[in-house]
């Protein structure tokens, strides 16, 4: 239980407790969602990226080596809003990639369906202001929109990515992003608009229009940054010249080195293998290499700004008596993107024009990286940087796409400040029941006259609070799949198949305690191992409506639906969907 923390936790006991009139406060609760910001992108994880604001967080709290999202946005999103398994919630996939036998299939709507009651829902039930700015990709239309489930204020992003400057997209099914605010469907952004900026301070305001009435506030903070495209101010851009033009190897190292002499990884720790198409950077020229390098100093830059506007909030809520009575939980949303999509049109990993075309790109000089109508994301070989020591990145069931930094800070964290942990083994899922308890209250069996489906996590508190060193035994199980990628993970070993060719196609099986990068497949020679561990895996499939997708993300659209738009073979598929209409009466113009 989360108890003993003065000022506040006493809530905690019980939910009669926390009804009485003179108990403590309960806390206020943010949630910061970076979205594909790796395990190693902050300072205090071994980045040479500066993030003093994070850093402070985590000199604050406490920092967990051991925390699983799911390998994709939407997909995590879902669990930590609904504590629901994917497959369960409607993020069976997500919706721009649902295969063919998916469609129609209970769990696979492709929004967060209304099977599930969300953690804003029942936060608010129990007496919180409830508040969220950034990125939701759970859901566009008026019953799936984020007033709809829950939340009393909100400046929200309805897509999956988008510009930070406008209203632009890259994509087909959504040549205009759509955002809502306050549950209204915005006709114009407001003046200015830069979207880090504008939802931190949009945030602000929903806390200052309501401080001084007693009630605590959950603030879902779920940036867009740093997710491609790397759109920043020009005063942002020049902040790490030259710096990464050594490599992506060298710089691998680095970071490991120093994720050793903070205790994030273990002494010994070895990196994972570069992957497979990807060059040694010393025999590239070194004009290849800068140009290269440009890219990671904007991606570096990016996560910097995103570090300025949680200082700002931080500040704010510092000023306003409210940061100490705070909890923050930090994270990001899947591994790193290395899925470069510019370059992979010219380009499919291993081809020979991949690397030309992860260098140019004709309508995007590397002069206007940054400016409204660019287009620029990183792609695999500093994804990997992001991600060390692990291997691969977002999409994948290597660690490197499912493993990711976790900070948490404030009146529930009872363990050492600034202390490292690596015990505990963590999901996203988990984030539910232990703000629930927190708000001293429980998920409930039913919600609105329906059943409610199983929540997946389990509470934090008695670890936060010292009296565990994590909330799974060696027994219990976690278990991912998306794409037809999949993984099963129980105690220290873990069983994973992913498709080709980033995978083998096979099943792979690795002891995470002696080999975190993932580089000694044990399947040969464990194969009594790998049966026990299916068992687990078949099992989880049947628990969860695992319905494994007839196609996958690297077909040619010529095999998949015949109203889909066939595009070059290798080029990830997209589902292109009727683009959706708001409602003319839910139109509104923004409140600047």
């Amino acid at each position: 239980m989360l108890l003993g923390v003065v000022g506040c936790i006493a809530t905690l006991a019980s939910p009669v407790l926390a009804a009485a009139p003179d108990a403590p406060r309960r806390p206020n609760i943010v949630v910061i969602l970076g979205d594909d910001m790796g395990f190693a992108d902050m300072g205090s994880f071994g980045s040479e990226i500066k993030t003093p604001n994070l850093d402070s967080l985590a000199q604050a709290g406490i920092r967990f080596t051991n925390f699983y999202t799911h390998a994709s946005c939407s997909p995590t999103r879902s669990m930590l809003l609904s504590g629901v398994d994917t497959h369960l919630n409607g993020l069976g996939n997500m919706s721009e990639w649902t295969a063919p036998n998916q469609l129609g299939r209970d769990g696979y709507e492709g929004n967060l369906n209304d099977r599930v009651v969300t953690l804003p829902q029942l936060l608010k039930d129990a007496g919180y202001h409830t508040y969220m700015v950034g990125k939701w990709h759970l859901g566009k239309e008026p019953a799936q929109i984020p007033a709809a489930r829950g939340f009393e204020r909100d400046f929200t992003l309805l897509d999956g990515m988008g510009s930070y400057w406008d209203d632009w997209n890259f994509s087909a099914a959504t040549p205009k992003s759509l955002y809502t605010e306050d549950g209204r469907y915005l006709k114009s952004l407001p003046k200015n608009f830069y979207a880090t900026t504008t939802y931190t301070d949009k945030l602000i305001s929903y806390i200052d229009a309501n401080r001084g009435d007693g009630k605590p506030f959950f603030a879902y903070v779920s940036h867009q940054a740093p997710h491609e495209p790397y759109h920043l101010p020009k005063e942002w851009r020049n902040r790490h010249v030259g710096e990464y033009d050594k490599g992506w190897d060298a710089l691998r190292q680095e970071r490991l080195k120093r994720q050793i002499e903070l205790g994030i990884m273990p002494a010994g720790t070895q990196l994972a293998e570069r992957m497979w198409f990807l060059p040694d950077p010393v025999v590239l020229a070194p004009a290849a290499r800068a140009l290269l390098g440009r890219k990671m100093e904007l991606y570096a830059s990016l996560v910097e700004n995103l570090d300025f506007h949680i200082g700002k909030l931080i500040d704010h809520l510092k000023r306003i008596g409210e940061y100490e009575n705070t909890i923050f939980i930090v994270f990001g949303d899947n591994g790193a993107e290395g899925n470069d999509l510019y370059e992979m049109i010219a380009g499919s990993p291993g081809s020979r024009d991949y690397l030309f075309a992860a260098m140019h790109w004709s309508q995007n000089h590397p002069n206007a990286w940054g400016d409204p109508g660019s287009w620029l994301a990183y792609g695999p070989m500093w994804a990997q940087v992001s991600m060390t020591p692990f291997s691969q990145y977002k999409a994948l069931m290597a660690e490197g796409g499912i493993r990711n930094a976790l900070i948490v800070s404030g009146p529930v964290v009872q363990r050492p400040k600034g202390s490292i942990h690596q015990q505990g083994l963590m999901h996203v899922a988990d984030i539910m029941p232990t703000l629930l308890e927190v708000a001293g209250t429980s998920y409930p069996e039913t919600y609105a006259g329906r059943e409610t489906l199983p929540a997946y996590g389990k509470s934090w508190g008695a670890m936060l609070a010292g009296q565990a060193e994590s909330p799974r035994t060696s027994q219990d199980v976690l278990a991912w799949e998306v794409f037809g990628n999949r993984a099963v993970r129980q105690g220290n070993w873990k069983l994973r198949w992913q498709i080709r060719p980033l995978g083998t196609g096979d099943w792979e099986l690795f002891d995470l305690a002696a080999d975190p990068g993932e580089l000694h497949d044990l399947a040969a020679g464990r194969p009594e191992k790998v049966q026990e561990m299916l068992a687990l895996w078949m099992a989880y499939v049947q628990k969860n409506n695992v319905i494994l997708p007839n196609r996958t993300p690297f077909e040619s659209l010529e095999k998949a639906l015949p109203q889909r738009v066939p595009v070059q073979a290798g080029y990830p598929p997209v589902n292109l969907k009727k683009q959706f209409v708001p409602p003319a009466d839910m139109l509104a113009d923004p409140k600047q």
